[in-house]
């Protein structure tokens, strides 16, 4: 019977802040990049890039930090409904750092954090049997109470016939057998914590760990006395993970020797940060064995998987899409820092956006009042009232989208700072200009700096966008330059996870042909209407419909181009402008939408 869910997994959840600076001690850190944490929430979101229906048991509080947890699970693709919202506890935060390839320093906030809060009432049955396997994690059986719960979790779904795995995940500070500072520590003997282990791996089908957490679950640091003393009360398959050496598998009786068990292939990368691999090693582990596959194949994906983590800063950002995944194991390593791999990178960004932006990019309705130098001309105007009107721009949008997914502006930060600041978390798709406008070759906006660094001001939701003006008698030191400049702002916005959106605006007596050539992960393509009339924009909507990467429209003086000329000159009211603007929005989205599904209806016409 085919099921709405492959996995549930169970426990930690964090918010994860990442020294940005590598290679200095975590006192000394001067920012930090903020990722979602927690081993179970790290598997939850790694089994969901590789295509598995994954959903997650945990708890946040009821506040900022929490709601991003929530967010972005939601981005990831993973069902949030066992995600307990508890508004007397906070949700959890660690601090981490990357020191050097031996030291990764962090330090865990969880002092009656909210996932810990976790009840066995928190657990329904019900939807714990929509899954084919449920996921625990060793932290929360350190506790009576988050351990109730997941044995209550781990008992349904044995009852049911479902598939059980076990992450044994030992962090000894949170089982209280080290201390806060100690949360780099993978290893220290406690008989309690080997017992506690012991009694409850019978009720497992699969248990992975390290050597050192083999160790604890088996009460002797000798290995393969250890898995012997595992298996001696589990019949589970165990995953025992080597580091560079790989990870093998054993199904029956534990061999002399751990070369002995079944493997799957290593990769030889650099070893930039271990937090999160062993993780991402699980992600892959369970897409091979929920998808059926052999262990050898199933490990090959676990190493894959946790190779991309070993090279990348973060957790769950590092983890691969499916796309990335095959991409990766059917053209090998070509440099082992994967993160400098320009062309994987590229898969990697391409095919996991939807975990960084929010909304729908597949059909476009952009209303473009990110105009600078048109408005500063007009009769009237001055900056405030700039300002000003583009607020009301931004509420003729919203009225026009109501809510729903599709929809989009452009902003500017200089005039138009106040609207486009409104605009974030309001559900738009929003572009800002970094262009100076009119500039050939390009010129970036002041407040970028020199050097681009004020894109670390700029808000998640922003993507980048450039105008460039071409022309066929620019000379080769022009279109060199140009060039240069896009690349330069490109990789900056890249290296901010921002997302970047070209305008190109070539010359009217320049010839145009029919070649297309274009990234295969290109988000798309959007129509301009540089103050074109609605008639001539019907026709071209009519055209550009038909194109599948085409993704729909950026058009702004037709829409707001009169009601500024009349309301800077005091000739019409607030109200009147924005009326004025949410009939020319709607009309032309009206005339998209009728295009694009008259396009479709020709296409399914054959």
């Amino acid at each position: 019977m085919t099921k709405p869910l492959d996995l549930i997994t169970i426990g930690r959840s964090s918010v994860d802040l990442y020294g940005a600076q590598v290679g200095g001690r975590l006192e000394d850190m001067r920012s930090f990049d903020k990722y979602i944490g927690g081993s179970p929430t790290n598997i939850a979101c790694g089994t969901a890039r590789l295509g598995l229906k994954s959903a997650l048991i945990t708890g946040v509080g009821d506040e900022h930090m929490g709601r991003f947890v929530r967010e972005q699970l939601i981005r990831e693709g993973v069902d949030v409904r066992g995600v307990k919202t508890d508004p007397d506890r906070l949700t959890a935060l660690v601090i981490l750092g990357i020191r050097d390839q031996e030291q990764f320093p962090l330090i865990f906030y969880r002092e009656n954090c909210a996932d810990m809060a976790l009840s066995v009432d928190d657990i329904d049955p019900d939807f714990i049997r929509e899954a084919r396997a449920v996921v625990a994690t060793g932290t929360h059986l350190s506790h009576p109470q988050v351990e109730a719960a997941t044995l209550e979790a781990l008992e349904i779904a044995r009852a049911d016939g479902m598939q059980t795995a076990l992450d044994i995940d030992y962090r000894p500070n949170l089982w209280g057998v080290a201390g806060h500072g100690d949360g780099e520590s993978r290893f220290v003997e406690s008989q309690k914590v080997t017992a506690k282990l012991q009694s409850t791996l019978h009720l497992f089908d699969l248990i992975v760990g390290t050597e050192e957490e083999f160790h604890i679950a088996g009460g002797t640091t000798d290995t393969i006395a250890a898995l012997r003393a595992v298996r001696g009360v589990s019949g589970a398959t165990l995953v025992c993970k080597r580091g560079a050496a790989g990870a093998v598998a054993f199904v029956g009786d534990i061999p002399d020797s751990l070369d002995d068990g079944q493997s799957g292939p290593g990769f030889p990368i650099e070893v930039f940060n271990v937090l999160g691999a062993g993780d991402g090693f699980m992600s892959g582990l369970l897409k091979g064995w929920l998808d059926g596959s052999d262990w050898p194949t199933a490990l090959k994906y676990a190493n894959a998987c946790g190779a991309f983590a070993v090279s990348r800063h973060g957790c769950t950002p590092a983890y691969p899409s499916l796309d990335e995944l095959q991409f990766f194991l059917d053209r090998g390593v070509i440099q082992p820092d994967l993160r400098n791999d320009t062309v994987l990178e590229q898969v990697h960004w391409a095919t996991n956006r939807h975990a960084r932006v929010s909304g729908d990019w597949s059909d476009l309705r952009t209303f473009a009042f990110d105009h600078r130098m048109q408005l500063e001309e007009m009769e009237g105007y001055t900056r405030a009232k700039g300002s000003a009107f583009k607020n009301l721009c931004l509420d003729a949008a919203l009225r026009v989208q109501d809510g729903r997914s599709g929809y989009g502006i452009l902003c500017d930060n200089r005039i138009g700072r106040s609207a486009l600041h409104r605009a974030t978390g309001t559900g738009l798709w929003i572009g800002r200009p970094t262009e100076w406008p009119g500039s050939r070759p390009i010129e970036f906006e002041p407040d970028l700096g020199d050097d681009l660094g004020g894109f670390r001001e700029w808000a998640s939701e922003n993507v980048v966008k450039l105008l460039v003006f071409c022309h066929p008698d620019d000379t080769a030191e022009t279109r060199a330059l140009q060039e240069q400049r896009v690349k330069h702002l490109y990789t900056s916005a890249r290296r901010n996870n921002l997302e970047f959106l070209l305008e190109v605006i070539p010359s009217k007596v320049g010839a145009v042909d029919d070649t297309e050539r274009h990234d295969p992960h290109t988000r798309g393509i959007v129509v301009l209407g540089l103050d074109a009339p609605e008639v001539e924009l019907a026709a071209s909507f009519a055209l550009a419909a038909k194109q599948p990467l085409v993704k729909g429209f950026a058009v702004g003086r037709t829409i707001f181009g009169q009601a500024a000329r009349d309301w800077m000159q005091g000739k019409i009211t607030d109200d009147a402008a924005v009326e004025t603007m949410v009939g020319n929005f709607s009309r032309l989205c009206e005339i998209w939408d009728a295009a694009r599904a008259q396009a479709s209806r020709d296409t399914d016409r054959g």
